[in-house]
Order: structure tokens, then sequence, then C-alpha cells
């Protein structure tokens, strides 16, 4: 299984319910098929696994684990170019007549695919996890519109599935903003040593700190002067570490050494289960609990305010956000 390293969390709408079993032969029909010879792209589901011919959709502890496979196909730019050169000086030394732009443009397309089956081959495999339970989805990609691909092939295949990317009552950036300024982030966070500050005025100037202290006037007076935070270090419960973007999306996780002692089933021989219950069982609680920071989710229409909540619920109103996600 691949490893969640960089999500982006949806909330399923309510309107969608099906069984496992449903859910594995409708996703059957959308199974990951090799490029052909001449084919670029090739796009579908796979065991997550990893055993061929094996379930498209695994269950850990009621969590909902699948993997969507991108194989893609590419060639050198430089040559594509020099093959059309070619082709196009023999076409003026054979007829006397320069080919156009539009006779180039079919000769690049003729000249790919004749090269295809010799491109060089790329699989991307992403991680995909469903929790039935707390209605919510997680796509391990930083790239939206990777991620939008999933969602998409997820809409095709389930009847009646939806989701709505996750909007908290408090932005992101706002929220960081505060963080930095007052040195006081939520309760079960810690402020690490990476972030990115980012004018909003025309000169777009940036500001980045790695592998240094944040809680210095430096970091303070440029949100003062209106850079905002586009990405925070961060770290949950001394469990898990993450860079919260603006966008909602988290990145660079890392499960902290001793989460992986602490978890049922972690024998060498079962480490696919083992991982998918880490990833699940500690995102599932940071999650919930990052959503509180920022003020808990908006619902549709509402406007985000401008300053975070200054204290956190209490853990047990969040235990049917947290479990078993």
């Amino acid at each position: 299984m691949s490893v969640f390293k960089n999500v982006i969390v949806y909330r399923i709408e309510s309107t969608w319910s099906q069984t496992l079993t449903d859910a594995e032969q409708r996703l059957d029909a959308f199974r990951f098929v090799p490029c052909s010879p001449s084919q670029e792209k090739a796009a579908g589901w796979t065991e997550p696994r990893g055993q061929e011919h094996g379930p498209l959709v695994e269950s850990v502890g009621g969590q909902w684990l699948l993997e969507y496979m991108i194989e893609s196909k590419t060639l050198p730019g430089s040559v594509v170019r020099r093959k059309v050169e070619e082709r196009a000086a023999q076409i003026e030394a054979t007829t006397g007549r320069k080919p156009g732009k539009k006779e180039k443009k079919e000769l690049k397309e003729d000249i790919t695919q004749e090269l295809l089956p010799l491109a060089f081959t790329r699989h991307v495999r992403i991680a995909v996890w469903i929790d039935p339970a707390a209605r919510r989805l997680v796509v391990n990609a930083s790239n939206a519109a990777r991620a939008d691909e999933v969602v998409t092939s997820l809409v095709k295949a389930l009847e009646g599935f939806a989701v709505a990317q996750i909007n908290t009552q408090v932005e992101p950036a706002v929220a960081m903003s505060d963080w930095l300024s007052t040195q006081e982030p939520p309760a079960g966070f810690t402020i690490d040593r990476e972030c990115e500050l980012k004018a909003t005025d025309e000169s777009k100037a940036v500001v980045r700190y790695a592998k240094h202290p944040l809680d210095i006037d430096e970091v303070r007076q440029h949100i003062a002067d209106g850079k905002r935070p586009t990405r925070l270090a961060m770290t949950w419960d001394d469990r898990v570490s993450f860079e919260l973007t603006e966008g909602m999306q988290l990145r660079k996780i890392v499960f902290i050494e001793g989460t992986l002692d602490e978890t049922p089933g972690s024998a060498k021989e079962d480490n696919f289960d083992a991982d998918a219950a880490i990833a699940t069982g500690e995102l599932g609680q940071l999650v919930p609990e990052l959503i509180e920071a920022l003020g808990g989710e908006m619902q549709l229409g509402a406007a985000p305010v401008d300053a975070p909540p200054k204290a956190s619920a209490p853990a047990e109103e969040l235990a049917d956000e947290s479990a078993p996600f």
C-alpha cells in the first residue's frame, strides 16, 4: 500500500450508502488495464495489497483502503522535435515544398504514435481511504488535479457517491497567522521549525524558514506587515508531524517513531494491515482535532470567520468524529 504522505480530505455526502461487496463489484468495471503500445495513458483501480486478481477494496478495522494506478508514457520533447524536423526536411527535399504549421502538427502526431511503443513508462500509485462511519474520503495526493481525477473515478464507479472538500470556519492561513503571532498553537499541537509566508500585495514577496525557530520577532513582523502563512510545520500529540497548507492540505506527514510499537498486528509479515492501522488510526484522530482547532467544518453558504477559536472542545465531544477513523 502506498504510504499516506500528502493528503487531501473530503466530506462524503450523507446520501451515499454502499456495502463493501457492492463497491468491489462496481470498481471492478474500472480496474486498471496497462497501456496498449500506442496508448499514452491508462488509469484505473488496482489491488491495494499488491496481490494480482485480489480485492480492489481492503477493509482493515472497518476502514476501506483502495489504490488508484496511473500509467503514462513519456517521450523526450527534443527527440520528437528532431524527428519532426528531419521528416519536414525530407518532404522539402523531395517535393520542393516546405511543410506549414498544420502539416508539422500532423507530422508530430504521427511521429508520437510511432515512438510510443518505445517510450519510457511511468507508474503512479495513489492510496485512497474511505471511512464509511465518519463519512470521510482521504486521497494521498499533494496535487489537487490528481486528487480530482481520483474523485471523478470514484463518482463514476460508485452509485450515489459525492464529496466536497472540507472547509473550516477559520481559514488555515488566518489561524496559522494567529498561532505564529501569539506562539499559542491549539491544544495538542506544537509549532515546528518550517514555514512559508507570502505577501498579498503586488510584490508577491515570499519568506521561507527551514530548520529555524519561529518564535522570533522577525516572523511576527512579517505577519504584521501583511504576509500570510501558506504552510506551517506542526506536530500533533508527539505522534505525527506534518505541514498544514493554506488550502487545508496535509503534507510531509511522518508517523513519529514509537507509533508502530503501539499498534496491534505490526509484525513484519503483516505490513499492509499494520501500515493501514497506523495511518487510519493516527490520522483518524489528528484530522478531526485539526478541524476543531480551525473552528469546525463550515456549513454551505456560511462565511469564514477571521479569528481562530481560543480553546479546543473537550476530547469526549470529538469521540463520534474520531472513531473509528
